[in-house]
């Protein structure tokens, strides 16, 4: 397997140089971005504060005091639970330092930073497999062997949403081990109700992670955020290096999560979008994971060789899908796509039509080949 292929999604420019296709003709598929783009307010918001020298000037508040209150109201949580850094990564990390974490247990398949971030941090990963479009449950916590375990709901790669009741259960039987309870809720923008947020004052050992970037197409400003009880969110704040958002990130992000009409479209284009591309996948054989999340997982009929498709795809069609072969846990024949535009999925959908439909074709010109070739055998 070569490099190019052990990448996250969205990393166009290798691919482009890799495959020698100019960047602005491919359509990425990869990474899981609102295709809408940020709201409105956030490119006005951006502009204006270029218009202020001191935005590039001045020192960042190194409290985000404006930042966590806005995060605050956005997850229905007190600002003191708030805990915000460039991202999901430095936050998961300071989270193991300050926990002093030895042993954490990740069900597989899941996001490739994950195994990054706990081994970076020398805590040992006890990868639990689990397949694809299944829940989460206890017995991910065998007792007294484990001080954590790392979670994400929905699911990374699958979009699987585990119910909220289940979590609970999950986070209670936990707390009386004395464990830890991790949970990813990158993308739980699309089923809030599933949230544990919440929850975090009820359970000492739950911390959630938060993504603002995806949900509002601002990967180009970094910004995540940790949930947790008040005194263990100081504890993170203070392992975090400081000044690690830019103030023009922090702005985004404070109009971003305050715009509730770009949020109620989102959520409603996203949840239309995904039920006709997944219709149509199914249409042609590709089995399609549960998701409520804003992507899909895809599985290939097995007659079709996986990595040749996604080359094909990108060399003819111009279209990248993520590559799922470097998911640990992950059986061979897996692509996952992000839900684009009517127009876009409509796109893939053909492409991924005509190089079934031609695969498909080829296996049965290569059958009557045999048929034939057999046949003769036997006369002879």
């Amino acid at each position: 397997m070569t490099d190019f292929l052990q990448l996250h999604g969205g990393q166009l420019g290798k691919i482009a140089e890799r495959f020698g296709i100019p960047l602005s003709s491919l359509l990425d598929f990869s990474a899981n971005i609102n295709p809408e783009g940020p709201p409105l307010g956030v490119v006005s918001c951006v502009r204006k504060s270029l218009d202020t020298t001191s935005t590039l000037t001045d020192y960042p508040d190194l409290e985000e005091q404006e930042l966590r209150h806005s995060l605050a109201r956005y997850a229905g949580v007190r600002p003191e639970n708030v805990v915000a850094a460039n991202g999901f990564v430095p936050l998961l990390d300071a989270v193991l330092r300050v926990l002093q974490i030895r042993s954490c247990v990740v069900p597989v398949p899941a996001f490739v930073e994950y195994r990054k971030t706990v081994e970076r941090a020398r805590v040992t990963m006890a990868p639990s497999v689990f397949a694809p479009g299944s829940c989460y449950d206890a017995t991910l916590l065998p007792a007294n062997l484990h001080d954590a375990v790392l979670l994400a709901n929905p699911q990374n790669p699958s979009g699987t949403l585990c119910p909220r009741e289940t979590l609970v259960r999950i986070v209670e039987k936990a707390s009386q081990q004395n464990v830890y309870v991790l949970i990813d809720e990158a993308f739980m923008e699309y089923c809030q109700e599933a949230s544990l947020a919440r929850e975090i004052d009820r359970f000492p050992n739950l911390i959630i992670f938060r993504s603002v970037t995806k949900f509002f197409a601002m990967a180009g400003l970094r910004v995540g955020y940790a949930l947790t009880n008040a005194e263990l969110a100081r504890r993170i704040q203070d392992a975090l290096a400081p000044w690690t958002i830019t103030t023009l990130a922090s702005l985004a992000a404070c109009v971003a999560v305050e715009d509730e009409a770009y949020c109620r479209r989102t959520i409603a284009l996203n949840n239309t979008r995904r039920r006709q591309l997944q219709t149509g996948l199914e249409t042609m054989g590709v089995h399609v994971y549960p998701s409520a999340a804003n992507f899909l997982l895809l599985r290939l009929p097995e007659f079709v060789d996986c990595e040749q498709v996604w080359e094909q795809l990108i060399r003819v069609h111009r279209i990248v899908l993520r590559n799922c072969s470097n998911y640990e846990g992950l059986a061979d024949g897996h692509l996952r796509t992000a839900i684009r535009t009517e127009a876009e999925n409509y796109l893939l959908l053909e492409a991924l039509s005509q190089l079934l439909e031609r695969t498909s074709a080829e296996r049965s010109a290569t059958r009557t080949l045999c048929g034939v070739i057999q046949e003769n055998k036997e006369t002879q």
